[in-house]
């Protein structure tokens, strides 16, 4: 998050296990996640980018950057939420991802929202 109360998303996910589309004899495990972004702060302000780190559970790190969210750049005014739902594909049954928005607020600043920390995981696999 913003350290500046002013500029202030929280960002909350949700991960889904595909099997139907996941072929596990040859490690391919593929996961949905929905992400919901609120904007708590005070000011308007636009996601312009994002930034994923995907880790699988060897530690293979894959990164991700582009413009937007499944092709939009929502404009998030004080109190408003944007949800969306993208997908990845790992190499083994846990994982982790993990990154940042990029946002600029209707004020010109340039500001990252924090992407919390959250696990890809197969069910059963954790306890």
């Amino acid at each position: 998050m913003a350290k500046n109360k002013k500029y202030e998303m929280n960002v909350m996910v949700r991960t889904t296990y595909l099997p139907e589309q996941s072929d596990e004899s040859i490690d391919r495990y593929v996961f949905a996640y929905t992400v919901t972004i609120a904007n708590t702060g005070m000011v308007a302000a636009q996601l312009i980018s994002r930034h994923w780190i995907i880790a699988d559970g060897e530690n293979d790190i894959q990164e991700v950057r582009g413009l937007g969210v499944v092709g939009e750049q929502p404009l998030l005014k004080p109190g408003d939420t944007f949800e969306y739902t993208s997908g990845t594909t790992i190499s083994s049954p846990v994982g982790s991802m993990k990154g940042s928005y990029q946002m600029i607020a209707e004020d010109g600043l340039r500001f990252d929202a924090s992407i919390p920390e959250f696990t890809l995981s197969v069910p059963r696999v954790l306890h």
